[in-house]
């Protein structure tokens, strides 16, 4: 294992067991004439941010970043091997863009002929959602699944509290807690202000790679479609009499397991879901526009008590980064059906006609940073992969493969890049996973 350069004192003191004060006053380091407290303050036409000392919320092996399918499915997969595991979201629920934002169905878990190739913990949470009252269908070997997004985060919050996962909701990951190039947790920011948790080995489930980036991890940097889904409700109280003859609106959307009510996609232009004024612009006009098309098809003949059951409360950003890992997975690699020894999950057949695709665990490191892990959509690819990346199944899967990798390498006292991997695939497949 690497050695640390902080000194036991420091170390103690960043895991919460040295008495930790308010910073009250400014602290050496901070520009001459600095105020006293913790307030950003102007100096020289400039915002300056004061140095302090930030109060350790909670300390753990397995900290997970993002509680989407990815996150989820990390969080309970290192619990599961008998780590304590954190797990960090910043909405008020969990799921990501699958509940929150409305994406509610599942492409991509299989190849052609209908075999199923995501089992594991994804294919776990659709089982028991079968169980539930309308809570998701074509739930079937070789069909797409759709979930109902109410009940998928309750689900979701009931398989975290089951596996004893610890939930933060409403924190916004913001930094990684750095010592050199070995990252030691991270920084959140909530109502209780800015707080570090920190971690043994941490999965950066985000998304957007917010933690591999602040930990100086490289990535691609990628603008791509971003849209906004909505429902639909009455679709069962359709005059068809009035329709009779008339050509079939558009926009209608696809069903859910709630009967009458349907979920509508957008593609949406390409932007670049870091920039704060892009994501502003667009999510504004997209809800002008589906409220407006809504009004347009409740004038049509027959439409008139469809209505508006909501618009998605998260913007459905695709892409943002793809990070620079130890390999980058290509779309030659999953046409050329290739084989990874390092293979810790297979992709599924999303909307070209490729085979089964191996992941290899490399394509969940980055090159040059310690101790964090990708997963879900912003793992290493190339460009040509983002579309098949981002969808649900492959964001199971290795969610799924970094929650074991980081819990065994927790237990092991090792780096995750040391960790042992056959290790990681025999507890991959005890937990039911598919790795080809």
């Amino acid at each position: 294992m690497k050695r640390s350069r902080l000194s036991r004192r420091d170390w103690l003191g960043l895991m919460g067991v040295a008495a930790m004060g308010a910073a009250s006053s400014a602290r050496a380091g901070d520009p001459a004439g600095a105020p006293s407290g913790k307030a950003a303050f102007v100096q020289g036409g400039k915002v300056v941010q004061p140095r302090r000392e930030l109060p350790v919320l909670h300390t753990t092996d397995v900290l997970v970043v993002g509680g989407g399918p990815a996150g989820v499915a990390a969080a309970l997969a290192a619990s599961r091997v008998g780590a304590k595991t954190a797990l960090v979201e910043r909405y008020g629920h969990l799921g990501g863009l699958w509940t929150g934002g409305l994406v509610l169905i599942v492409v991509g878990m299989n190849v052609a002929g209908g075999k199923r190739v995501t089992k594991g913990i994804g294919e776990e949470i659709l089982t028991r959602l079968d169980k539930l009252d309308r809570g998701v269908i074509n739930h079937r070997p070789g069909a797409s699944p759709t979930v109902d997004a109410e009940a998928l985060k309750y689900l979701m919050t009931e398989m975290i509290r089951e596996a004893g996962v610890t939930a933060f909701l409403h924190c916004w990951g913001v930094d990684a807690i750095m010592d050199g190039t070995t990252c030691r947790g991270a920084v959140f920011e909530s109502k209780s202000g800015r707080q570090a948790i920190v971690a043994k080995q941490v999965v950066d489930a985000s998304g957007d790679g917010d933690i591999y980036a602040a930990a100086g991890a490289g990535f691609q940097h990628l603008k791509f479609r971003t849209g906004l889904v909505h429902r639909l409700g009455n679709l069962d109280k359709v005059d068809r009499a009035k329709t009779a003859g008339q050509k079939k609106p558009k926009g209608l959307g696809g069903v859910t397991p709630i009967k009458g009510v349907t979920w509508v996609n957008m593609q949406g232009p390409v932007i670049d879901g870091l920039d704060v004024r892009e994501l502003t612009r667009c999510e504004m006009n997209h809800r002008r526009f589906i409220w407006n098309s809504v009004q347009r098809l409740r004038e049509t003949p027959g439409y008139e008590q469809v209505y508006l059951v909501e618009t998605a409360p998260q913007l459905g950003v695709r892409i943002t980064r793809l990070l620079d890992g130890v390999h980058q997975l290509t779309f030659a690699d999953v046409m050329g059906k290739r084989a990874f020894p390092d293979v810790v999950g297979v992709g599924g057949m999303w909307n070209r006609k490729h085979p089964e695709w191996q992941i290899p665990y490399g394509a969940l490191l980055p090159k040059t940073v310690d101790n964090v892990l990708a997963a879900g959509r912003c793992i290493s690819g190339e460009a040509k992969m983002a579309d098949i990346l981002r969808v649900i199944p492959p964001c199971f899967v290795t969610g799924h493969a970094a929650g074991v990798a980081a819990a065994v390498a927790a237990q092991a006292g090792c780096r995750a890049r040391d960790v042992d991997v056959a290790r990681v695939q025999q507890i991959l497949k005890q937990q039911g996973a598919y790795l080809g």
